[in-house]
């Protein structure tokens, strides 16, 4: 017979412990554990999975033609080049942001090239997302929607349906019989999450899986769930903005630095194939304090607005607002300022902002901060033709950044006629100063001197 015991279980970290504690020894939150049930079959009865000879590596089945298209380009460079049959990817981001219609635009579009996709919603109720789907102009009959939230009914679907795809949403709504504790909890999740995944490898079928997140940005349930999947996506962006953003933080089968740009409109979201026209406003004269920065974002360039204030602090201590670039970052670059180039910041509000939202951690947007900073405080605006790039060191010089090719090819596509970068990346870029002027700095001194119409040469 099956033993039925009780543990108390960490619902933010998912330790286990035999007796109740205030606080959890592990992550250290105060009353987060939770008596639950688990009831233990005897050993030898659980469910073999069928077995599987070693073979070579070398003579394993690898094709890499067994993709399929998600029907979006940028979901697709996001996950490596397309769907994996078998695998699963988890899908989390804040509430409202978009990961349901975002899923649901996949199903329909992956059901619309003949495939058979399997929608299941814990959330809402099979009329309640096909009122929704009707909103955004979907509707396939190879897109199957059930409402359903025991994940024993749903392995019985999958067995019925033999679906190419199928979305889970959400993962903290689906619950086992046999565990006693209630949808939510650790052991829940932790259990729905394997049974998603042997159903994934067994089946073929690629599943997608919506996870909510805490209040700290973090995604709810025990972290083994992240380990579990073989893919996890972040969908991020700002309610205020209308522009989403699907980052990879885990991918087995793919890069985890590419993203993927949406849009989000009154039909749902919409790719954005230029980011950097997006993220580029229209202006055609120069402004003070404002400069544009040359991004790399994975294999992708994206030429990003960084916006500057500088004025006189009213307070006796200066503040420091930074939105989209690192906190650290930007302190580190006002002292390199105040004390290699001379600029006497310490008694100054500083503000800087990356225009449209984006978030930035390429240290090649270092020389662009510092630029902007400079001409706010400077009151001599930078030329609305100019690109800088470049990491900026402790001492003030420039340190070469990786893959300075395609950035350099981006500015010039989209129009921009000079291009500042280290002089240490002078010799690979030489081959594409026909297209655009391009001028070598060694320091941060050097290089606002060219910012503010300095000749090439200039002292450092």
């Amino acid at each position: 017979m099956s033993k039925v015991k009780s543990r108390f279980v960490c619902q933010k970290c998912g330790y286990e412990t035999l007796k109740w504690l205030g606080r959890c020894p592990d992550c250290g939150s105060w009353n987060t554990l939770v008596e639950e049930r688990v009831q233990e079959s005897a050993p030898g009865k659980g469910q073999a999975l069928p077995k599987e000879a070693p073979l070579s590596i070398l003579s394993a089945d690898a094709r890499p033609d067994e993709r399929f298209s998600s029907g979006f380009s940028e979901l697709d460079r996001v996950l490596g080049g397309g769907i994996v049959p078998g695998s699963v990817v988890l899908v989390a981001g804040d509430p409202g942001i978009g990961k349901s219609t975002l899923l649901l635009q996949l199903a329909d579009r992956v059901a619309s090239q003949g495939f058979t996709v399997l929608y299941v919603s814990g959330e809402e109720s099979s009329r309640q997302v096909s009122l929704r789907a009707r909103r955004l102009g979907l509707g396939s009959e190879k897109l199957m929607v059930v409402s359903e939230t025991n994940m024993e009914a749903i392995e019985q679907h999958v067995t019925q349906v033999q679906p190419n795809l199928m979305v889970i949403d959400s993962i903290q709504t689906m619950w086992v019989p046999q565990l006693e504790s209630s949808p939510g909890s650790v052991s829940q999740i932790r259990e729905s999450a394997a049974q998603l995944v042997r159903m994934a490898k067994l089946s073929g079928c690629a599943i997608f899986v919506v996870g909510h997140v805490t209040k700290s940005g973090v995604i709810a349930g025990p972290r083994v769930l992240e380990h579990m999947v073989d893919t996890v996506l972040y969908f991020e962006g700002e309610r205020n903005h209308s522009f989403r953003i699907l980052r990879g933080v885990k991918n087995r089968f793919g890069s985890t630095n590419e993203i993927g740009i949406f849009e989000m409109g009154d039909s749902g979201l919409a790719q954005v194939m230029n980011p950097s026209a997006f993220f580029l406003s229209d202006r055609a004269s120069a402004v003070q304090g404002v400069a544009v920065a040359a991004s790399m974002e994975g294999t992708r360039p994206i030429l990003v607005e960084i916006e500057a204030l500088v004025t006189r602090s009213t307070y006796g201590n200066p503040r420091r607002v930074a939105i989209g670039v690192d906190y650290n970052r930007v302190a580190i670059i006002l002292a390199v300022l105040e004390k290699r180039v001379g600029l006497f910041v310490s008694g100054e509000d500083v503000y800087v902002s990356v225009a449209g939202g984006l978030k930035l951690d390429d240290p090649a947007s270092d020389l662009a901060v510092a630029s902007a900073i400079a001409s706010s405080f400077r009151g001599h605006p930078i030329s609305a033709s100019s690109v800088l790039i470049g990491e900026i060191g402790l001492t003030g010089e420039l340190r070469s950044v990786s893959r300075i090719e395609p950035r350099i090819m981006e500015a010039a596509r989209l129009g921009f006629k000079r291009c500042i970068i280290p002089c240490r990346n002078l010799r690979t870029a030489k081959a594409l100063s026909a297209q655009l002027e391009i001028l070598g700095a060694e320091t941060v001194s050097q290089a606002l001197e060219y910012t503010e119409g300095g000749a090439p040469g200039a002292g450092r």
